[in-house]
């Protein structure tokens, strides 16, 4: 497959770099036992990887696959030519310690994603690129006979988000959503506690959706784009390539710059990033959906907090259960009065429960909290806090050998993005909506159905 080209917000992602490696709290030479040195695989055995994107998430990303020795990270590809020429040092670095001796490694280092596609000897990539990349990006890879693990939220629509799952499902591909958060021990036993009933029927969850901010315009609900000024593309960047599909807009340093400067800097953009849901929101919707067993559907309606029927926006599902957007942990609290005063919230990655037999406040980075205390009896849970070990790349890497399917698929990221697609799209048009998740139109609604598609700029299509 060969396609011709044409010439910091307030909340971040600190959970993935404090547990996955990230080039930010961890050194890039990884000690040799870490890497399986003294009972290395055999190269044939290896998984080999392509990585795509090297910014801050993407350095995670990169040391993670180093870190696993049954993995062989064969290239880097990244449109800044100081990050992946970087990326392939540490590679290199790193594979000249861990290897036996007499073993050479030299990882490839591209510009064009489409030249590392075209290599036969690529099983697996993982996408880390601006959110407007990743579903052409992951349908490209699928085409081209590769498995992926894309970084969420894996669309900017829900007609994008389909198209990619037609598209894994179509080339026999195995997908992995990066939605981490319910792949770790502790929050992985406490949500299934919620699934299988242990809090009996969830009559209401809560979660964020806080405000973005947007240069020179402030704070937004929603992404928007801003006019900024035009500044001279750093030296060794390809911008045009960086912009790709999404309508053209000149350099300029916040969307992308080194040293980098957050996690997510161009996410305030509608035509690059989706705001809150690729800071958090996507992360928690894997959580609750999944929870709640709706993992593959979705709401059915979205109601504007200006019809007045809740404070704040609020998803309804067909089974009744209540998912209420709250802007801080305190509304919980003092809007819908749903847990006891002195109840303690937190957190940004998961949700709040409330059912019938009690409460649970399910997050990454905080302790599992909730009550009565017989609940956590029921749930002999190890330990309460929602942090620890991760084994969402090492299930992706499993099913790539067996073929199955992993715990976030392909549908599964669909469904986490579209809810943030939902959300947005009620907020911008501010008033409620009707969704059915089977159609995955808004019936009767052609205003609200002009938003589950964008065009794509020339040469790019899905």
């Amino acid at each position: 497959m060969k396609i011709k080209m044409k010439a910091k917000t307030r909340i971040t992602r600190r959970g993935f770099i404090g547990t996955t490696a990230s080039a930010l709290a961890m050194p890039y030479i990884i000690p040799s036992s870490a890497l399986g040195a003294d009972g290395a695989v055999a190269p044939g055995n290896r998984l080999t990887m392509g990585l795509i994107g090297r910014g801050c998430m993407g350095s995670g990303h990169l040391l993670r696959l180093v870190g696993d020795r049954d993995v062989q990270l064969l290239a880097v590809c990244d449109v800044d030519k100081s990050r992946r020429d970087e990326g392939k040092e540490v590679v290199d670095a790193n594979y000249a310690v861990s290897q036996p001796k007499g073993t050479t490694s030299d990882c490839a280092a591209y510009n064009d994603f489409q030249e590392l596609l075209a290599r036969k000897d690529i099983d697996g990539v993982v996408i880390v690129t601006p959110d407007h990349w990743h579903t052409p990006i992951s349908i490209y890879a699928a085409k081209a006979g590769k498995d992926v693990y894309c970084e969420k939220p894996v669309s900017m629509t829900i007609q994008q988000g389909r198209a990619l799952v037609e598209a894994v499902r179509a080339n026999k591909r195995v997908f992995q959503n990066g939605s981490q958060y319910r792949s770790l021990t502790t929050m992985h036993e406490a949500i299934n506690f919620v699934r299988a009933g242990g809090l009996g029927k969830v009559k209401s969850v809560f979660t964020l959706w806080g405000n973005i901010n947007v240069p020179t315009i402030g704070k937004s609900r929603n992404t928007l784009n801003p006019t900024l000024p035009e500044e001279p593309v750093p030296e060794g960047l390809d911008w045009n390539l960086w912009v790709g599909p999404a309508p053209f807009h000149p350099y300029n340093k916040a969307y992308h710059r080194n040293p980098i400067p957050g996690v997510v800097p161009w996410t305030f953009c509608r035509d690059f990033g989706n705001g809150v849901s690729t800071n958090y929101h996507s992360h928690a919707a894997d959580v609750i959906q999944y929870a709640l067993g709706v993992e593959e559907s979705g709401p059915i309606e979205i109601i504007h907090p200006s019809g007045e029927q809740f404070p704040t926006l609020t998803c309804r599902y067909a089974n009744g259960t209540l998912l209420h957007h709250i802007d801080g942990w305190q509304q919980v609290k003092e809007l819908y009065h749903a847990v006891p005063e002195d109840a303690e919230l937190g957190g940004m990655f998961g949700g709040l429960f409330v059912g019938e037999r009690g409460w649970l406040n399910i997050e990454h980075g905080d302790n599992i909290r909730g009550g009565p205390e017989a609940i956590f009896q029921e749930m002999k849970l190890k330990t309460r806090k929602g942090r620890g070990a991760i084994n969402h790349h090492a299930n992706w890497f499993e099913c790539m050998k067996t073929r199955q399917q992993p715990s976030s698929h392909e549908e599964i990221g669909h469904r986490a993005a579209s809810l943030g697609h939902l959300v947005d799209a009620s907020f911008r048009l501010g008033r409620s909506l009707k969704w059915d998740p089977l159609k995955e139109v808004f019936e009767g609604d052609d205003q609200a159905n002009a938003l589950l598609s964008r065009p794509m700029r020339e040469p790019w299509h899905l």
